[in-house]
């Protein structure tokens, strides 16, 4: 697989993974367990990072 290709297809599923991490922090039941609690649920957080993760290394791909 060409590598820059593969850089392209790393970020659009590190953004969609961001997308989906965000959704899951902002729901009503993540702020409902933050304002009792004060904690995040673990799939926002694994969204965010891994999304951000993902388009770091697409990026370097691309170089």
């Amino acid at each position: 697989m060409n590598s820059k290709l593969l850089g392209v297809i790393l970020i659009i599923i590190g953004i969609a993974l961001c997308v989906w991490g965000y959704d899951v922090y902002d729901s009503a039941g993540a702020a409902f367990e933050r304002a009792f609690s004060g904690d995040t649920p673990i799939e926002a957080w694994l969204g965010l990072i891994g999304g951000a993760i993902l388009i770091v290394f697409g990026a370097f791909k691309l170089k």
